[in-house]
């Protein structure tokens, strides 16, 4: 009898550990291919590719790595604080998935239940568009980021209706992103016929002040499509400008990027794109935006709303010497989160489309934080050693702007509905960086002080309605979070390194 439960065990526990093995074919093909080959493909922007098991096995210590810090796939939103439509994000189950696949030894598994190589994209995904504009041909070659701007003339002679407008990359290796702007000014031509290669240098933006957003491309990300009855309003005579980003170390690489526009002449409801989040002195509130050397500094924009408004996408911009920025609106007593960026990067902004239309109302105020680090410490700081940085267009200016898709509100607006697939589980994704955080005393009454401090960091104390009533910035010299104001009760103590590194952990007042 012992014999018999002894194979009985042992045939399923073999059995369990057959069901247990995580091989490329079955388990890892399928994250790679929906979340990572569009960039890691041949001819893609990322250094190599990720189709095929060779090309991933090769790769393999650098995918676990990368997914489990939430390096890759690049998504710098803070998804604890909101989510998106169109996420491009792993679940936990996926980054453990990578995880165990790497433990295990990498496998192969049946190829034949592997799903189909995902091919190249280099088409359009635009049908029938009315505007379609390339700009020339241009040779690139560079051993710095290189932030070129191009002139294409719409030839349109009425006002008429975006209502989807796509970037095609002639040369989708080098191209990194592409702002898209609309002007009706001289500058941009003006500009352009300065330079005598095609085009004009501009890092910032266009350089003209009257240059209007209109969209984003980055690697991955869909072409913006305007909900049904909604359009972004083009001007005649106006000219499409787009700022193409190629990183640094291209040689003898050609580049014909293309933008496609549909159009329509209809009456629909005006969608502008509009920085609700500026850096203008008459919306910050201790500007101007001005960073002194080897200083950091923090600053907030506000803006009262005057209308009852349905905003449907954001888009954050900041330069090098951004480290974080947030926008978010507050109606009396409620908060509205938008966007939080912990660990900027330029080289990664994007458009973040919701997956509702958020309702904000008259009289209620646009809030904007921005943190700048100015010192030898910020490994994107363009000046050693750091020199004063003020707001402006140029390559070691800075900027403090965040882009929203909005329209002036009409009844419905809440129903409707961008994306509703499942949301994806991040909630166990720790960062191994967080683990190394102590806390003592906790339970405390007066004082938490946060051992293991490697530099200055920004602290936030958030109750469990997931209000933030307390915040303020911690460093080696004084690592000490007062909390003796607040109420008695449970709360959350989160801290973000200057390496944008999250932690979050339970403290309690008593």
């Amino acid at each position: 009898m012992k014999k018999i439960l002894f194979l009985t065990i042992l045939a399923l526990g073999i059995r369990t550990n057959t069901q247990a093995q995580t091989t490329w074919a079955e388990h890892v093909a399928p994250i790679l291919y929906n979340s990572c080959t569009n960039c890691h493909i041949s001819g893609g922007i990322a250094p190599f590719s990720l189709v095929g098991y060779s090309k991933a096995v090769a790769n393999a210590n650098g995918i676990a790595d990368a997914t489990q810090k939430r390096r890759m796939p690049p998504w710098p939103a803070n998804s604890n604080y909101k989510r998106y439509a169109h996420e491009r994000i792993l679940s936990v189950e996926e980054i453990k998935t990578l995880q165990d696949w790497v433990a295990q030894g990498s496998k192969s598994g049946d190829i034949s239940k592997a799903p189909a190589d995902p091919k190249p994209n280099t088409g359009a995904v635009t049908v029938n568009p009315n505007l379609k504009l390339k700009m020339p041909n241009y040779s690139v070659n560079t051993s710095t980021d290189e932030y070129r701007c191009f002139v294409l003339p719409t030839g349109i002679n009425v006002d008429q209706f975006i209502t989807a407008i796509e970037v095609v990359p002639g040369n989708r290796q080098i191209v990194h992103h592409v702002l898209v702007f609309q002007d009706t000014s001289q500058i941009p031509v003006n500009k352009d016929k300065a330079d005598p290669a095609p085009g004009y240098l501009a890092f910032g933006g266009t350089g003209s002040n009257t240059s209007q957003l209109i969209g984003i491309y980055v690697p991955g990300q869909e072409p913006y499509q305007f909900p049904t009855g909604f359009g972004a309003r083009i001007l005649k005579n106006s000219n499409i400008i787009i700022q193409v980003h190629y990183p640094a170390g291209i040689q003898n690489q050609l580049d014909s990027t293309k933008v496609l526009i549909k159009l329509n002449t209809g009456s629909l409801r005006p969608m502008i794109i509009t920085p609700g989040i500026n850096h203008n002195n008459s919306s910050l509130t201790n500007g101007p935006l001005y960073i002194p050397a080897d200083q950091t500094k923090t600053f907030y924009s506000k803006t009262v709303l005057n209308f009852k408004l349905s905003v449907f996408a954001v888009g954050p911009h900041m330069h090098l010497v951004g480290k974080s920025i947030k926008a978010y609106n507050v109606n009396g007593k409620d908060t509205i989160p938008f966007v939080d960026i912990p660990n900027w990067d330029f080289h990664w902004q994007r458009t973040y489309i919701l997956r509702t239309p958020t309702i904000v109302e008259k009289g209620s105020t646009i809030w904007g934080e921005a943190y700048y680090d100015n010192t030898a410490q910020n490994p994107n700081n363009p000046n050693t050693p750091p020199q004063a940085v003020s707001l402006g267009e140029g390559t070691k200016d800075e900027m403090m702007l965040v882009y929203f898709w909005l329209t002036t509100y009409m009844p419905g607006d809440e129903s409707m509905v961008i994306d509703n697939t499942a949301l994806k589980n991040i909630s166990a994704v720790i960062k191994p960086e967080a683990q190394s955080l102590k806390l003592y005393p906790n339970p405390s009454s007066n004082y938490i002080r946060i051992n293991d401090l490697q530099s200055q960091c920004r602290f936030a104390i958030i109750d469990l309605t997931g209000k933030t009533v307390f915040k303020g910035d911690v460093s080696t010299e004084n690592p000490l979070v007062d909390i003796s104001e607040l109420s008695n009760g449970t709360y959350l103590l989160q801290v973000v390194t200057n390496r944008g590194v999250i932690t979050t952990q339970q403290i309690i007042k008593q």
